[in-house]
């Protein structure tokens, strides 16, 4: 048998006995990643989303959810962010997949989907936008609130939360229901810092008008081993908006108040950051081990060969060699096992600003158009979108979602 015969052969073995240890789950089967069997009685779209693995649910729900609000189907919308809220909301860290996730020989995409910082800020967001639409103030407040505590991060205190938009609506909020929103204004403004003007509550404004535009962050992987996660957003042309109503006699501008680009940037970095930076150094450490381990074997072999020639015992040599040969390859097989790859799983139709206003307009219907102006100040006419407001006649506030993306 030659030296690469028994080098392989004591390899396999101890190179199953490795990968081994990162191929099994808890508990056999398929894991909580398994798609969800569709019930008999499923509707076609029930059975598309039981496709749809459970590690990545959030995400779906995240996608759909808002282009249903984005389409005017608000009874999808808050099913899916309903759904999304009570997963993120209830996601253990030590649970199996996220411990999988953990190891050197499984990806991060390999842990359920909760998304990052921004991402679930949006879905509260969201959320709050649905329930004043309803006429739940009291539960917008509570989810803007919630998103504001997603970008603090309590567990780590040099993290602040910075949206402009959720303290101002905060504040509003609590002006609607009677209350003292002054200290979430002040931390609004503070936000802001000087950006924005952003004008005193005004109670009695009964049309709440939610706008969004550009498009959002889109999420990348680099370094040696693709072990940092970035954030790419690109300088979309929309930089602002307007609402014109009733032939120009109601002009409403919408500046932005909070940039998603920004956020998912300057949010700071994660404990899986640590995780995959370990799993990178693992990876190269393995890699080089592996090297001078089969360079060690190679030297050995050709000293065996060299004892043999001279009549001499070159058993001893030929072992080192095979052992070394076999740390060597166990070394590479490892190092091309670990998983230290970022996740770049992403929420891909959020935008990048978001803006705000509050006005007082007369019950009825009113007609009119919603403008989106480059950065310096002209309309990209062929971005303008036909609006058409039903304003109500009771207490109710009216609330107008305005989007510039169409998914």
């Amino acid at each position: 048998m030659t030296l690469f015969s028994r080098i392989f052969f004591a390899f396999a073995a101890g190179a199953t006995l490795l990968l081994a240890s990162g191929c099994v789950t808890e508990g056999g089967g398929a894991g909580p990643s398994a798609p969800r069997p569709p019930a008999a009685n499923a509707t076609a779209a029930d059975r598309r989303a039981a496709l749809i693995a459970e590690k990545d649910r959030v995400l779906f729900d995240y996608r759909l959810g808002v282009t249903a609000l984005r389409k005017g189907d608000d009874t999808t919308a808050k099913a899916k962010f309903d759904d999304a809220i009570a997963l993120i909301g209830g996601i253990i860290t030590n649970s199996a997949d996220a411990a999988r996730a953990r190891s050197l020989f499984s990806a991060e995409s390999t842990k359920t989907f909760i998304g990052e910082p921004y991402e679930r800020v949006m879905a509260y967001y969201y959320r709050g936008i649905l329930y004043w639409r309803d006429g739940q103030p009291d539960n917008a407040r509570a989810c803007f609130r919630a998103g504001q505590v997603i970008d603090s991060d309590p567990a780590h205190e040099h993290y602040d939360a910075d949206y402009v938009l959720l303290d101002y609506l905060d504040g509003l909020a609590s002006a609607k229901l009677g209350a003292d929103g002054s200290d979430a204004f002040v931390r609004a403004q503070k936000g802001a810092g000087g950006k924005v003007n952003l004008p005193p509550y005004n109670p009695s404004a009964n049309v709440l008008i939610f706008a969004e535009y550009g498009y959002g962050p889109r999420k990348y992987a680099s370094g040696q081993y693709g072990e940092q996660l970035r954030f790419h957003t690109g300088d979309s042309p929309s930089h602002s908006a307007r609402l014109v109503l009733d032939d120009g006699q109601k002009i409403v501008p919408l500046p932005v108040y909070d940039d998603l680009g920004y956020q998912a940037a300057t949010r700071g970095g994660r404990v899986m950051d640590h995780i995959l930076g370990n799993k990178a150094f693992f990876k190269a450490g393995a890699s080089v081990a592996g090297d001078v381990a089969l360079a060690g074997a190679a030297i050995a072999h050709e000293e065996a060969r060299k004892r043999q020639r001279q009549g001499k015992d070159g058993d001893s040599a030929e072992n080192t060699a095979i052992g070394l040969g076999v740390l060597g390859l166990i070394g590479k097989v490892a190092a091309a096992a670990t998983r230290a790859q970022a996740d770049v799983r992403q929420w891909d139709n959020l935008p990048q600003r978001l803006s705000f206003a509050a006005v007082k307009i007369p019950a009825g219907q009113h007609a009119g158009r919603v403008e989106f102006l480059d950065r310096e100040g002209n309309v990209l006419e062929q971005r303008t979108q036909a609006v058409a407001i039903a304003v109500a006649a009771d207490d109710r506030d009216t609330v107008v979602f305005l989007s510039e993306l169409k998914r």
